[in-house]
């Protein structure tokens, strides 16, 4: 129970550091308008499993993740001095689709509202 919530407040505090890191320091042009959503961490807090909600269409998030996986030796670095960590934790970035699924559900409720006959795309289609 101790270690979870260990790892529950270091998760937290990785996620400020690497968005403040990500938004002042990180200068790769690929890394377009992008969020931390959520870090989980391991429970030897070794690994640090980042999601990352990117805005822009299939090509930015693909070239965003590309930039952070390029980047990701110096925002390990960065974030265990910034941290004082023993370890810094390995980090491994994946897109979080929530934000897509959100806009693909309100344009579901908006085309019910109106009553067309065609279905907007699905978050799938799209990307």
């Amino acid at each position: 129970m101790i270690e979870n919530r260990r790892s529950d407040r270091v998760a937290v505090l990785i996620q400020r550091e690497l968005s403040d890191i990500i938004q002042r320091e990180l200068n790769d042009p690929r890394v377009g308008f992008c969020t931390v959503s959520q870090v989980e961490m391991s429970s030897d807090l070794r690994y640090a499993d980042v999601k990352v909600s990117v805005i822009g269409d299939k090509k930015q998030k693909r070239a965003t993740m590309a930039g952070l996986k390029s980047a990701t030796g110096f925002l390990r670095r960065e974030v265990g001095h910034r941290m004082g960590l023993r370890y810094a934790p390995e980090l491994r970035f994946t897109l979080d689709r929530s934000a897509d699924y959100l806009m693909h559900v309100n344009r579901l409720l908006k085309h019910a509202d109106t009553g067309e006959e065609t279905v907007p795309p699905t978050v799938h289609e799209e990307q």
